[in-house]
């Protein structure tokens, strides 16, 4: 499903239940503190994850949780996981080609009363009254949520800082599935050349929400990776 929302030199494979696969010895350290339900979707994860990297010619690798929660990719590597209930994915790409991948998916639910409050800006606030009123289908809510979690991912690589929820204001096309996140932060000293407005995509389907931001480096040739799923 996420391999529709994203270029085709990313890599995705996802998964909609979880499967009986091995750890590597350093994620193992890090499974052994979860409960038992949780360490099945952080291994499924990270299987798709391995899977997407194959696709890319990438060996095998191990994914561990740093300082900001964001897992430690490869040299070279770029990518994205998210797991919900019933669903795990993963979007890997070179890093000659992007410079981050961020991926969320939610179900496709509204969000818990008083929790908009939390998450939107005035302005986005606003834009969910003018959603709702012209299309009551989506849970506007939730897909705010869902793509700022996608814009968090792509801004903690790149600074390897938090970002809030009010401190980007996600707006949503009228014409197509599609929003563009402006940031209001500004990138920590060192951090670089960091982007102020991300493009992304969503898609809502079996129940679900998914949203995806590619920050590209270079165009990238075709055929460069090819969608599976587990």
């Amino acid at each position: 499903m996420i391999e529709r929302i994203v270029p085709r030199y990313v890599a995705a494979v996802d998964a909609f239940a979880d499967v009986p696969v091995p750890l590597l010895p350093e994620e193992r350290r890090v499974a052994a503190t979860l409960r038992a339900g949780r360490r099945e979707e952080f291994a499924t994860v990270r299987h798709c994850a391995r899977l997407a990297g194959q696709r890319l010619g990438v060996a095998p690798f191990p994914l561990v949780p740093g300082a900001t929660s964001a897992p430690g990719w490869p040299p070279g590597v770029v990518g994205s996981m998210t797991h919900c209930r019933g669903y795990r994915a993963a979007a890997v790409a070179h890093a000659a080609s992007a410079r981050a991948v961020g991926i969320d998916a939610e179900p496709h639910l509204a969000l818990p009363a008083g929790m908009l409050a939390r998450i939107a800006r005035p302005e986005e606030q606003e834009q969910h009254r003018a959603l709702v009123a012209r299309d009551g289908g989506v849970h506007w809510d939730r897909l705010l949520f869902c793509a700022k979690e996608a814009v968090y991912k792509v801004w903690s690589p790149l600074t390897g800082a938090w970002l809030g929820f009010l401190e980007a204001t996600v707006s949503f096309s009228a014409s197509s599935p599609a929003f563009r996140a402006r940031i209001h932060r500004a990138p920590p000293e060192g951090a670089g050349a960091v982007p102020t407005v991300l493009d992304g995509t969503w898609l809502a389907r079996r129940g679900l929400l998914v949203a995806a931001i590619v920050v590209p480096n270079a165009p990238a040739g075709p055929g460069r990776a090819c969608p599976s799923k587990v």
